[in-house]
């Protein structure tokens, strides 16, 4: 029995347990009526919002007056997907997420296209040695593996969701799986970005063990995926300056530990309230990257401990209503989606700040809602539109959700209001 049957078999479900086969998700949707979003979770998402771009303005705005002449460049720039990425996330909340299972493989081939453009010389753009974007004529450069997360979320938690006790299956489960994500992760590593494939596997990870796969399967899974980490990381040259930069920068400061070293610097240098709002000496050319990956040391610099902990707090906050969500939801494929997007936020800004405090090898990848980049904050918010969206339609308690009534006639609750009891060796 998968963990998701288990949990939804405990909890408080509104009707009786049954061992009868499920509705389709996007019936069992049809009898809830969609109430208020998570309102924590979406102002959550709104500060960390604002907090980015007040701090893509000061970090980044000399390095906007040398290379383009405009202070205000990426700030600009970064208000402007800020306000795609919220329209996004709303028009993404107010939509039925039941609707993006039945999309969940076209968006996927969609994913595996915009990688493999990427590659293509005369589509794909070179920048410090990776060829990470697309640029289309006049517009911006987008960043497909980017939006190869969302979809490679949405597709498994589709996936999963209909798998139910064959995940556990070698040939049913673990090979299919192995395979999509195989094919997903080599294409994101021929970019090449380690950051974003590692990024993948966590939430791939993730959601095939909460899904309800072998613990075994799982870790042997995650010794295979450490093992071809560590071939990569040995056999390229700018992966292992990554490992000589955290385990020995101080052996050469100038050069590959010169970043590592400023960033310790940056958050030293802040001590406890900070240098004040925009008062950074390092980001003045000292920090490679102070307004994408190296935002927070930036923050740190200027608002102290104190401006970094309300970060992690929101953070925080964000991540807690999303497994609250994840657990009311009214499905699985909503309950493996909302963890899907959970495990990417989190996994993503553990990471970027384990690297900017040097607890582990920086990666690259960028800090949600806070670092510079339109491709990530806009896939980032439709996440959360669709986290939202799940929230909607989640169980409230045992007499909040309820069926669907005639036009003018007041909705009745759905029957069995009372908790359910778990059927003898658990429902399936």
């Amino acid at each position: 029995m998968s963990r998701l049957a288990r949990v939804a078999a405990a909890r408080p479900l509104g009707r009786r347990a049954s061992t009868q086969q499920e509705a389709p998700p996007t019936e069992g949707q049809a009898r809830l009526k969609p109430h208020a979003p998570d309102y924590p979770l979406l102002t959550a998402a709104a500060m960390l919002v604002i907090i980015g771009l007040i701090a893509v303005y000061s970090s980044s705005f000399a390095l906007g007056f040398l290379q383009f002449d405009d202070a205000h460049y990426f700030a600009k720039r970064q208000a402007g997907w800020a306000a795609l990425g919220l329209a996004g996330m709303l028009a993404a909340m107010r939509i039925d997420y039941g609707v993006w299972l039945r999309l969940s493989p076209l968006l996927m081939l969609a994913a595996l296209v915009g990688l493999s453009a990427v590659l293509v010389p005369g589509l794909g753009i070179e920048q410090n040695g990776a060829q990470r974007w697309v640029q289309l004529g006049p517009l911006p450069s987008v960043q497909p593996s980017e939006f190869a997360k969302l979809a490679v979320t949405l597709y498994l938690a589709a996936w999963l969701a209909t798998k139910g006790d064959a995940v556990r299956s070698i040939s049913l489960g673990v090979v299919p799986f192995v395979g999509m994500v195989g094919i997903v992760g080599a294409l994101v590593m021929l970019e090449p970005d380690l950051g974003t494939a590692l990024i993948i596997a966590l939430i791939t990870g993730s959601l095939f063990f909460v899904a309800g796969a072998r613990l075994w399967h799982v870790l042997m899974l995650g010794a295979s995926g450490l093992l071809t980490a560590m071939l990569l990381i040995t056999t390229g040259g700018y992966r292992m300056d990554r490992i000589l930069s955290f385990t020995s920068a101080e052996a050469d400061p100038e050069g590959v530990g010169f970043q590592t070293l400023q960033l310790l610097v940056a958050f030293g240098s802040g001590g406890v309230s900070g240098l004040g709002l925009g008062a950074s000496r390092q980001k003045f050319f000292f920090v490679p990257g102070s307004h994408t990956d190296g935002v927070l040391a930036i923050i740190g610099e200027e608002l102290g401990l104190i401006g970094v902990l309300v970060v992690v707090a929101l953070v925080a906050m964000l991540l807690w209503r999303g497994l609250l969500v994840a657990r009311r939801a009214a499905d699985p494929f909503g309950s493996l989606l909302a963890t899907g997007i959970v495990a990417w936020i989190g996994f993503q800004a553990l990471i970027n700040a384990g690297g900017v405090t040097r607890l582990i090898p920086l990666t690259g990848i960028p800090f949600p809602f806070l670092s510079s980049g339109g491709s990530s904050l806009t896939i980032t918010l439709l996440a959360v539109g669709l986290l939202l969206s799940v929230s909607r339609r989640a169980r409230l308690g045992p007499q909040a959700a309820v069926t669907a009534a005639p036009r003018g006639a007041a909705p009745r609750p759905r029957p069995g209001a009372a908790p359910a009891r778990a059927a003898p060796g658990g429902a399936r």
